[in-house]
Formats: C-alpha cells, sequence, structure tokens
C-alpha cells in the first residue's frame, strides 16, 4: 500500500482509540465505489460488476494520493437497509428516486415465535459475501472493503415486523418480541463473524464512510430508539450492542433518530468508538457533552458546519469529518481550509 495510505491508517487509528492526533478531514471521492443501485436483490451476475468495482477504486487511489485528506480509499459495498431482512424471507421493494425497503412479514406474535432461524446464504447477506470474495481475488486480500447497510438486531426486527404491530408487541406480548430480536441478533453476530473471515482487510464504519480498524470493531445503524423509552430501549436492544461491542472489540454506530433520550444508555456501550448523529432540535452540544472524549463524532459537513462544531468549548471532543463527494481542484481547497481550522497535533 501507497505510505500516504498507511500513514492515514495510523492516524485513524490513533484517532479511534489512541492518543489524540488532531481531528480527521475525510473528503468523499466522486467515484462511487463500483455499485449502482443495490447489488443484493437483483439477479447480476457477481462477475458483472468487477471491472467498475476495480476503475472506481483504482480511480479513487489517485484522487486520495493527489488530494492528501486523511482517507484511506476502499471498496465500499453498500446495500439497502432490508438486506438482513430478506434472510427472513422479508421481499425488497425498490422505489423510483429512492432506496430500496423491506416489506415486513410479521404482524402477530404467533407469526414472530414461527419464524425459524434463517439462513443468511441463500440471501442478500450471502450475495454480499460472495462480491467480498470476488473483489479481494481481483483487487488483492489487502484491499479494505466495507460491509453493508447494518442495522441493528432491533431494527433488523422492526423491519421484519410490521413496525406499529412491534412496538406494540413490546407491551402486550414481550417474550414474542424478546424471541424475533434474538434471532435478529444471532443472525447480524454470525453474519459479521462471516465477514471477518471473508474479508480480513475489512473497513467496518457504513456510516459516514470512512477506514477505522477491523480490530476497532462493528458498525451498525440504531434508528428505531426515538420511537420508544429509554427503559424499553435497555430491555429490548441495548443488550445486543453491548455483546456486539464486547465480541468484535468496539462498536461505531450511526442513528438518525430522535433520541437524545438515549445517551444515557448509549453510554453503558462499552467502546463506542465513532458516533454518527442526525441532531434534532437541541443541536449537537448533548452529544457532545454525553460523550466527551470517549467517542469520535463522525459528521458529515461542509466548512461552515465543521466551524460550527469546533465552536463548541468540550474539552477533549474528537471529530471525523466528511466532506462530500467533489471535483479534485474543489476538494483540494476544502483541505486547505479544513486544515486550517483542524491542524495534525504533534
Amino acid at each position: 500500500m501507497i505510505k500516504q495510505f498507511e500513514d492515514n491508517k495510523r492516524f485513524a487509528t490513533a484517532l479511534f482509540g489512541g492518543e489524540f492526533p488532531g481531528h480527521g478531514v475525510f473528503i468523499n471521492n466522486p467515484f462511487g465505489n463500483g455499485i449502482m443501485g443495490d447489488f443484493s436483490i437483483n439477479d447480476e451476475p457477481i462477475s458483472s460488476r468487477l471491472d467498475r468495482i476495480e476503475r472506481d477504486y483504482e480511480n479513487a487511489v489517485r484522487f486520495h494520493e493527489e488530494l492528501g485528506d486523511d482517507t484511506v480509499p476502499f471498496v465500499g459495498l453498500m446495500t439497502g437497509t432490508g438486506v438482513h431482512a430478506t434472510a427472513f424471507g422479508c421481499p425488497i421493494v425498490p422505489f423510483e428516486g429512492s432506496n430500496p425497503a423491506a416489506r415486513p412479514i410479521v404482524r402477530t406474535p404467533a407469526e414472530a415465535d414461527a419464524l425459524p432461524e434463517p439462513d443468511m446464504w441463500s440471501t442478500g447477506l450471502g450475495k454480499h459475501l460472495e462480491l467480498v470474495a470476488a473483489v479481494r481475488e481481483r483487487l488483492g486480500p489487502d484491499v479494505p472493503v466495507t460491509g453493508p447497510d447494518m442495522q441493528s438486531p432491533m431494527g433488523i426486527a422492526a423491519l421484519v415486523w410490521e413496525k406499529a404491530e412491534f412496538l406494540a408487541a413490546m407491551i402486550q406480548a414481550p417474550d414474542a418480541v424478546h424471541g424475533l430480536v434474538h434471532k435478529c441478533h444471532n443472525l447480524l453476530k454470525t453474519f459479521i463473524i462471516e465477514l471477518h473471515k471473508t474479508a480480513p482487510s475489512l473497513a467496518p464504519i457504513h456510516c459516514p464512510a470512512m477506514w477505522a480498524p477491523k480490530e476497532f470493531g462493528a458498525a451498525l445503524s440504531e434508528d428505531e430508539v426515538g420511537a420508544i423509552s429509554r427503559a424499553m430501549y435497555e430491555e429490548f436492544g441495548l443488550w445486543c450492542l453491548i455483546d456486539l461491542s464486547e465480541t468484535f472489540g468496539g462498536l461505531f454506530m450511526h442513528c438518525c433518530a430522535a433520541a437524545d433520550h438515549q445517551y444515557p444508555a448509549f453510554k453503558k456501550i462499552p467502546n463506542l468508538r465513532g458516533l454518527n448523529r442526525a441532531y434534532q432540535a437541541p443541536g449537537p452540544e448533548p452529544a457532545l457533552r454525553a460523550f466527551g472524549d470517549r467517542t469520535v463524532h463522525m459528521q458529515g459537513v461542509d466548512l461552515a458546519s465543521c466551524r460550527r462544531f469546533l465552536d463548541y468549548d468540550v474539552p477533549g471532543v474528537r471529530f471525523a469529518f466528511c466532506f462530500g463527494p467533489q471535483p479534485l481542484d474543489d476538494a483540494k481547497r476544502t483541505l486547505e481550509a479544513a486544515r486550517e481550522l483542524c491542524p495534525r497535533v504533534g
């Protein structure tokens, strides 16, 4: 690997788990990482995608080598959020101009109890592992690759079980909810173990996309927690994230729910290394003060919002700033301005 990217790996390792090296500046390249649409839900052969994946990865390497930001180029193999729900038999429905979504197949506690433990190999998850293996064979065993858009076990359950009925069942039929969440947890944990075997060079963070050491943990989205109380979350969902963090060495989490009330629960997750939030009305300050220097705040920004984040007087706070895709000349200007705001330490 190019020395610049090895240096960037050391920087990210320190940012997410070592002595503070300065805030991270990551600028997305405009090449799309080789994926058109959700590859996990169509019958197009895996081999038909490899030429574009290779071309986009090589373009990304050249882009970031010339740019000089903190990015470690990777092959992004993103899917829709429903990829885990397919293992339970949920169909994926495409929507023009929007992301595909899983259609729930459970409406009653009895139907939830009747669901068997899923077989991931015949679904979109198996297809993802197949594509990971093919990419590594084409581009080499050390190329960083990402996982799919992984949802939490409780989030997967809320895709499989019609959501309003699922939330009502937390009160009316909690045993059935626990049973389905356990099945989803077993599926997700088994998939991550297989993903680690298939991709020793896994780049685990999916949102926002940036490299971190695989040993620093799993990554997932926890997007249903805004609809329930902290007590309900701690009963039905939090234990899963604690177990995943303890199993894989940490956790990176995206959460776009109105979930400020869940911060005391999130703080119980050991080694919560990175948090990406879509903030509600109070803005970012509650999260910055809740997690201090124990968690890197991974934020999509422009230069104006980058300055606003840095204006918060929170001792020890760490940021990984992720700027949107832009042409190389524009990216160079963005990086120059961002480096003035976020100089390296030491």
